[in-house]
């Protein structure tokens, strides 16, 4: 048994604690299943608003600890990564961290299609309830001359959850905040740069207008800020509210504050490529 508590904004749904399958969970969240048929203890449900499920290998659901096989989050997590990229095949994402045979991952899949963690219909994507096991982070930045406050920065922001997406500005963005900055890389360079890191689950090229275009695009759990960049957590919080984006905003600390991309290229100009 295990039970599922979520909290968006000042909606909230509760199950508390319920015997029946992952399937049967998900028909619940979608609709296909009569409430009132379940054996709840208790259970609150409001409409209009945005669900998440919060569900991961370090949470404790209604005092049980819910587990999840690291295999199993992997596929989940090349799935997701792949709803990014049409040009990803989860299979082949999978082999660059793991020796899964396609026999395993198919049958893999198949237990997911049972449990409600994949759509039957299409198995390469996720459920709401496959989506709810994994925690989202998105962190974004220029990464022009990547240095240890980088590296540190991108190990935090990964340890506060599953999957970290790395939002590589474009040179016309990152050119909009200060016209004055010298980039030595254009993005797609800099986006092969971070995407080796690894940290780094998936690295992304934002996209052409604001921010918020990139955050709704992704769908973040959380949003984690890097100590000195010129984004406020109410800004952003205000601007995700307004687009009906429901996310978590985190401020993350570094342990050398001297690492600084701009000092570097002051201290060393033009010159950099010529140590």
């Amino acid at each position: 048994m295990f039970g599922i508590e979520s909290h968006i904004s000042t909606h909230s749904f509760l199950i508390y604690p319920i015997s029946f399958g992952y399937s049967y969970i998900n028909d619940i969240l979608t609709h296909k299943t009569n409430l009132s048929s379940t054996n709840a203890k208790s259970f609150l449900f409001k409409e209009h608003c945005n669900w998440r499920i919060e569900l991961n290998i370090h949470c404790y659901l209604n005092n049980v600890e819910f587990m999840i096989e690291p295999l199993d989050k992997a596929i989940l997590t090349a799935i997701y990564v792949a709803s990014l990229d049409s040009d990803i095949l989860p299979l082949e994402y999978l082999k660059n961290t793991t020796t899964i045979s396609e026999d395993m991952f198919n049958l893999k899949i198949d237990e997911m299609i049972e449990n409600g963690f994949v759509e039957r219909s299409n198995p390469l994507r996720l459920t709401f309830l496959g989506r709810g096991l994994l925690k989202i982070v998105l962190i974004g930045g220029v990464f022009d001359i990547v240095h240890p406050g980088h590296i540190h920065t991108l190990k935090d922001a990964k340890s506060q959850g599953d999957i970290l997406i790395v939002v590589v500005a474009r040179s016309s963005t990152a050119l909009k905040i200060n016209k004055n900055r010298k980039i030595y890389h254009d993005e797609f360079l800099r986006r092969e740069l971070v995407a080796s890191i690894r940290y780094v689950d998936y690295a992304i090229i934002g996209r052409e207008g604001t921010l918020y275009d990139t955050v709704e695009f992704v769908k973040p759990d959380i949003i984690a800020l890097g100590y000195d960049q010129i984004h406020t957590e109410k800004e952003i919080a205000m601007n995700c509210s307004k687009r009906g984006i429901n996310t978590r905003i985190i401020r993350l600390n570094t342990p050398i504050p001297g690492s600084k991309s701009a000092q570097i290229k002051e201290e060393l100009g033009h010159s950099i490529y010529d140590i």
